[in-house]
């Protein structure tokens, strides 16, 4: 049995196709697209009228907690929260507990992943032992077992030797480092934007230079190193003049954004005991949001990223300083670039695609967020012209933990096909 898409307008970043057409799947690759297919007897019949027919979306920065924090997301919630959002491959981050810094664990969460079959799961490894930062984990051994990516996500490798030399090898074995840029000697004990808002609410701050200081000593390494680092979460406009001048010399260097800090800003922080809004990077000040804005029109930078960050109720209950940082984001994003970056004209559909599936696939260098004829059948469907409004209480995903919730929010993902499978339908109830 195959599936046929019919009446879609077809957008594909690979191939630069933006076309009404239909789309036919058999088995697990595109069979074939066109004005019009006639659909097989056996064939489900999907009509995407009005809606987006775009690849599956690629998001470079998941946390799924698991192993050790199954309280807070599990690899089958978290991959049910991805399929919900439209994403079909993610990159799940290595500061579980443990830490996945060996090949045992590596196979541990991609079986896992693969049983449950919502999403394809590429774990990240860590990059120095239980990311404590004194001695370089066992590369060589994950590398084996198929990770497409190294980061020490929620800190960064202060030993810039012990960096460079990690560098080295993704450079040899052609990976990406994901880098979480924070120089942890400047927070001083920060948890949102040093700025007039912090001092508003008498919380102390994270400066600029707290995340501007380790992207350029990253950009650096990566330049005599040859490595391809990707600077995750930006969050400063001086983010936006780091990259740009560091792509002007050639180094290989790439930049994600996350929904929340294109959409909200210091400003929008009610209180100082609603941690929905303590996120690493913060919020940062208006000026800093209008230079990542412009930097995703400008393709200074070319992906967007989650950095999905569930935590229990309980958790997030606790006022600003004492809860921790993150907040979810898979089952928003597409409706937040949608709403906060098509709509209003700073991306077209195409440029949304390109930075939610194509080019992250291009930084993993994997087979992906292509849907030609004979490609992978990783698909979303999404339907621009239906708005809903954001509740907590429906998310796949066990954590709650957004700023979003009651807000009204434009596109929704309809379909999810994973490997030419339906893995995902919105339903009534969703409405």
């Amino acid at each position: 049995m195959g599936i046929v898409i019919t009446n879609g307008r077809i957008i594909n970043p690979a191939t630069g196709l933006d076309s009404i057409a239909d789309l036919r799947i058999a088995g697990e690759r595109i069979d074939r697209i066109a004005g019009r297919i006639q659909a097989e007897e056996e064939d489900q019949v999907i009509d995407a009228a009005g809606c987006y027919v775009m690849p599956g979306f690629v998001d470079l920065h998941v946390h799924l907690r698991e192993p050790g924090q199954t309280d807070k997301e599990t690899i089958e919630s978290g991959s049910m929260a991805a399929a919900r959002g439209g994403v079909t491959t993610l990159v799940a981050m290595p500061n579980t507990s443990p830490v996945v810094d060996n090949p045992e664990l590596v196979d541990f969460v991609q079986e896992k992943a693969k049983d449950c079959g919502m999403t394809h799961v590429l774990q990240a490894g860590s990059i120095t032992k239980g990311m404590e930062g004194k001695e370089l984990s066992d590369l060589s051994g994950m590398l084996e077992k198929g990770v497409r990516a190294i980061s020490e996500d929620g800190k960064s490798v202060m030993d810039s030797g012990l960096l460079r030399e990690a560098m080295e090898i993704a450079a040899d074995a052609n990976i990406p480092v994901l880098a979480h840029c924070e120089d942890i000697r400047l927070v001083q004990g920060g948890v949102m934007n040093k700025g007039k808002r912090s001092e508003e609410l008498d919380v102390p701050g994270i400066s600029n230079a707290v995340e501007n200081i380790i992207e350029a000593r990253d950009i650096m390494l990566a330049e005599e190193t040859g490595a391809a680092l990707h600077l995750c979460h930006c969050s400063t406009k001086e983010s936006y003049d780091l990259i740009r001048e560091a792509k002007a010399k050639g180094i290989r260097v790439s930049g994600e954004v996350c929904p929340h800090h294109f959409t909200l800003t210091e400003e929008d922080i009610p209180s100082s005991e609603d941690s929905n809004y303590k996120m690493n990077p913060p919020l940062r000040s208006r000026e800093d949001r209008d230079a990542l804005i412009k930097g995703l029109s400008d393709g200074t930078f070319e992906v967007i990223s989650t950095d999905h960050a569930p935590h229990t109720d309980e958790e997030k209950a606790k006022d600003f300083v004492h809860a921790p940082f993150g907040i979810v984001g898979l089952e928003t994003s597409a409706s937040l670039t949608y709403t906060q970056l098509v709509k209003t004209g700073y991306l077209t559909p195409m440029m949304m695609a390109e930075k939610m599936s194509y080019r992250p696939a291009q930084i993993l260098h994997i087979d992906r967020g292509d849907i030609s004829e004979g490609k992978m059948a990783d698909v979303v469907i999404f339907d621009p012209n239906t708005s809903y409004v954001v509740d907590p209480r429906d998310f796949y995903s066990k954590g709650h933990n957004t700023p979003f919730a009651g807000w009204t929010l434009n596109g929704v993902v309809r379909t999810t096909i994973l490997d030419g499978r339906i893995v995902y339908t919105r339903t009534q109830e969703e409405e």
